[in-house]
């Protein structure tokens, strides 16, 4: 019973992917269509990345799909950033100059909270902050968003999947409606493995470019392989698509991260199935999608 219970779970989870992913008639007879956008970090183009107001940027814009990172503080707090130290997009040697090299790690998420995330980009986002991640999920629900959720650097922060699934799950976010809007993934594969290994039902991807030989490993555990672009040819989106991922369906892909119309329409007439992007809108424009 458990066993059919996961499965219809999962099945259900997979929702608005599994129509990005496959045709109504042949599931390996895939059509030409129009790649989904995801909104990279937010619509980080246009602000600054990681924070709320990129995610309210890219809704502004019509996106419904964004991207983020999630990383661990010194106490446990689990927060939205690209970078394993707060140098680059934070006022953080300001604030705390004799704690170089200023890795989230290092420093508690009240710390954090007290940083500029903002004006580096420009000045008119100053006072930004790096928000939590349950901050951050509120918001994306508030705007009525899909998420891309990236584990960043696993092997810095034992256990952050099974602390990301917990609080995605107070958050509301493992139930069924909230599956159709979720995927979760990783440069690591063993983190994509425990993810899925811990939460079947949970939509997972792998970030980079297994071999062919290795995808039907992948296969058993994560549902799309997302590549960089520079790694797109025929052959081996069509090789991606040619396997069933563990909820049954054929793998699917998005590809990142695409900023110019040229490479957003090369990278389409490959027949990857979204494309992950800074300048979602200029994406958007390139393909003609909504």
């Amino acid at each position: 019973m458990y066993a059919r219970v996961v499965a219809i779970t999962a099945a259900a989870a997979l929702g608005t992917v599994a129509a990005l992913l496959s045709p109504a008639s042949d599931a390996r007879a895939r059509e030409v269509r129009v790649p989904t956008v995801i909104a990279h970090r937010g619509a980080s183009a246009y602000a600054p990345e990681n924070t709320l107001a990129a995610i309210d940027k890219a809704a502004e814009l019509g996106f419904s799909w964004v991207e983020n990172d999630v990383q661990r503080t010194k106490d446990g707090e689990l927060v939205v950033l690209h970078d394993d130290s707060l140098q680059r997009t934070t006022d953080v040697e300001e604030v705390f100059p004799g704690r170089a090299p200023w890795k989230v790690r290092d420093f508690t998420a009240a710390e954090i909270a007290r940083l500029d995330a903002g004006s580096w980009f420009s000045p008119a986002y100053a006072g930004a902050r790096v928000p939590t991640l349950e901050q951050y999920m509120r918001r994306v629900e508030h705007n009525h968003e899909k998420l891309l959720l990236e584990i960043k650097n696993p092997e810095l922060y034992p256990g952050i999947e099974q602390q990301t699934l917990k609080l995605l799950g107070n958050e509301g976010w493992l139930d069924h409606r909230h599956l159709r809007r979720l995927i979760v993934q990783s440069f690591s594969a063993d983190s994509v493995r425990i993810v899925h290994e811990l939460k079947p039902a949970v939509t997972t991807a792998f970030l980079g470019a297994p071999t062919v030989a290795q995808l039907h490993r992948f296969a058993r555990f994560t549902d799309l392989v997302n590549p960089s672009y520079r790694s797109l040819s025929h052959r081996y989106v069509t090789a991606v698509h040619a396997f069933d991922g563990p909820h049954g369906r054929p793998l699917g892909m998005f590809a990142w991260t695409v900023d110019d119309a040229p490479t957003a329409r090369e990278a389409a007439g490959y027949g990857v199935d979204g494309l992950i992007s800074n300048r979602p809108d200029v994406v958007r424009a390139a393909l003609g999608s909504h």
